[in-house]
């Protein structure tokens, strides 16, 4: 059975996946300076992809520059901030950062505890160690932690919250739009009241789903890894309690020194039940005295709010990354 909250969550994840239906069919042409790249991931056994986003003057220079590595939310895929969120029009109105759009299925950019049906499912380590090692070893990157930063939407703002405070080594930065925080806290409180698990959504659900999942998955256009079905791990997330508060955002910030904690930014719609996550840990923050950048305004969870939410977020980051690299007064 579903708690109220997970229910509310899968409702504003069927709108999100909903609203991808309107992307830019396979044949579109891509926004000036994206670029898809194809790679091997080891970490999940399999060809993955990710789109990517260079400086206007990228090919006429010999600099380095900072990235940003954006993750998407559950039910979407690598092209939905490039080409459907803005964040590729930001990112050359900057010209400054490159900015990476890495794709994890629905997996909530963890290691599973257990996979299945032949699967790797280390996402965790797909994105840390697999995209991250592509990226510094063929872009010009400053490869270091001044020089990165992490940002995510919804389940990708659970995700980029996790893992710069599991990393705090690799990201000066970190930023949360709609991030559904508590998610690993939900799945240890289930854990431990022996619930089942949320089962994953698939296009078998509803015709709407099948409708939009048959074009999705042209755009996408991962072998094996196109569908939603498909992009649904096999296996077992948290096998225990320990397990899921490893991955819990509330319980990991006290493991990371005040010296080594990246810089926070939240915002989150008005109209937003995920609001409350992030009201959540900014009180944290607050009553441990850590600098935050917090945001909220009308929206809802849907692209029209995500949008307007990467205009704000992304010169932030960038700002953040500057500074920590010397180019700043």
């Amino acid at each position: 059975m579903y708690s109220l909250r997970q229910t509310l969550l899968l409702v504003m994840c069927l709108s999100c996946f909903s609203a991808t239906f309107a992307q830019s069919p396979p044949s579109a042409p891509l926004p000036d300076g994206l670029q898809t790249i194809s790679f091997d991931s080891p970490a999940v056994g399999r060809r993955m992809k990710f789109d990517i986003v260079l400086p206007p003057d990228y090919e006429q220079s010999d600099r380095r520059y900072p990235v940003l590595y954006l993750l998407h939310g559950y039910m979407q895929n690598y092209t939905v901030w490039g080409r459907n969120l803005g964040a590729a029009f930001y990112a050359r109105n900057i010209g400054e950062l490159i900015v990476v759009m890495p794709d994890a299925g629905n997996s909530w950019y963890i290691n599973y505890a257990e996979s299945a049906g032949g699967q790797r499912n280390h996402w965790e380590d797909h994105v840390i160690e697999d995209v991250i090692g592509y990226v510094d070893a063929n872009f010009r990157t400053h490869a270091r932690r001044e020089g990165r930063a992490i940002a995510g939407l919804s389940m990708g703002g659970y995700g980029a919250l996790m893992l710069a405070l599991r990393h705090p080594d690799i990201f000066v930065s970190v930023a949360s739009t709609s991030g559904a925080l508590t998610h690993a806290r939900q799945r240890a409180d289930a854990i431990a009241q022996q619930r089942p698990a949320p089962q994953s959504r698939t296009a078998a659900d509803s015709p709407e789903l099948a409708r939009a999942d048959a074009v999705i998955s042209q755009i996408i256009d991962i072998p094996g890894f196109s569908t939603q079905e498909e992009r649904n791990p096999l296996g077992v997330d948290f096998a225990t309690v320990e397990q899921a508060q490893a991955y819990d955002p509330f319980q990991i910030i006290y493991n990371v020194p005040k010296s080594q904690l990246p810089h926070f930014y939240f915002d989150a719609g008005l109209s937003d039940g995920l609001i409350n996550d992030a009201r959540e840990f900014m009180q944290v923050l607050l009553l441990n005295d850590v600098p935050f950048t917090y945001m909220q305004t009308t929206g809802r969870h849907n692209s029209e709010y995500w949008r307007r939410s990467v205009g704000q977020f992304m010169p932030v980051q960038n700002e953040i990354m500057q500074r920590a690299l010397g180019n700043r007064p």
